[in-house]
């Protein structure tokens, strides 16, 4: 089961919260009066000692992490060379809306997401037909490369629960846009996106999802994806087609107009990541907020250690 720390805060704010409060409403005067009248000194017993010297703490942590900025840990390479594998990011978490802890329903809106940000988001899960041609939402794993082509690795049981699991991908479509996808080729509302190749991918053969990208021949190209506004937002994307072909766009289950209430997102290593072209759009109820920072970059012991020059960059 996925760890979910949002949960575990707030009900440990609960817990608390109740414990001193109801000692403070039902049993403090009394335990006062008894310990003046023989002159002992007060001393609170130790569950609510503990529940007033932490309640204001953990009450803090729940609001900062719900309410301004949320810190994550990238474990998969698919968004690289935006995000690496050990990138320790801060997400803003009022960009999109104000939602309720643990629960992730909206109260206050404050946006929507923009053509090319880099959102978390709580995975939906893959989008399968049943025999009887309906759709479903369907667990699955976010692995180190995208599933094969064909229903069998997507869909592997309509019966599998979706994992609770945050993800982080880049969005694409907007609600009412046209998608087309073809292997590298990205077309958004019947415009090519364009983009320009940089050169080799560059990396360190002994952590593994660098030495992939090296055996598969992966190039780094900055797309110019252009937001419904007019500015153009210029990223780092990473293909490599030796590696895989992902699905396209229109596919069985993913269609080329993205629905109301619901986004296209893609990872930037456009051909190692398990995106909208397998389990279809993501809801907006789904959204955690916007990613925004790295405040720490790991690439672990004896490959890199702390990557200095990743703090504090920020995310495009």
């Amino acid at each position: 089961m996925e760890f979910d720390f949002s949960a575990i805060l707030l009900a440990l704010t609960v817990l608390f919260g109740v414990v001193w409060g109801l000692d403070r409403l039902f049993f403090y005067k009394k335990r006062k009066a008894r310990l003046d009248a023989t002159g002992s000194e007060y001393v609170d017993p130790v569950a609510v000692d503990w529940a007033r010297s932490l309640f204001p703490v953990v009450l803090v942590v729940l609001l900062l992490r719900s309410f301004v900025a949320e810190p994550f840990r990238i474990p998969s390479g698919s968004m690289m060379p935006t995000l690496d594998v050990g990138d320790f990011i801060l997400v803003n978490k009022f960009a999109y809306g104000l939602r309720m802890p643990a629960f992730n329903t909206k109260f206050l809106d404050l946006g929507e997401p923009k053509r090319g940000d880099v959102v978390v988001f709580r995975f939906p899960g893959y989008l399968c037909r049943r025999p009887d041609g309906s759709l479903i939402r369907v667990g699955g794993d976010e692995g180190n490369g995208s599933p094969a082509v064909g229903s069998e690795q997507s869909c592997p049981s309509t019966m599998l629960p979706v994992q609770n699991q945050n993800w982080i991908k880049r969005v694409i479509g907007l609600p009412g846009d046209t998608l087309e996808v073809q292997g590298s080729d990205l077309l958004v509302n019947g415009k090519p996106v364009q983009a320009d190749e940089i050169g080799p991918f560059v990396g360190n053969p002994q952590r593994d999802e660098d030495r992939l990208m090296l055996d598969m021949g992966a190039t780094v190209w900055t797309e110019h994806l252009v937001r419904e506004d007019g500015k153009v937002v210029n990223h780092t994307i990473a293909r490599m087609p030796a590696y895989t072909t992902p699905n396209s766009i229109p596919n069985p289950v993913v269609p080329s107009k993205v629905p109301p209430g619901c986004y296209l997102v893609m990872g930037d290593n456009r051909n190692n990541s398990t995106d909208s072209r397998w389990w279809g759009c993501l809801p907006e109820k789904n959204l955690a907020g916007k990613a925004f920072m790295i405040w720490m970059s790991w690439k672990g012991w004896g490959t890199g250690g702390v990557d200095f020059h990743r703090i504090g960059r920020i995310i495009h």
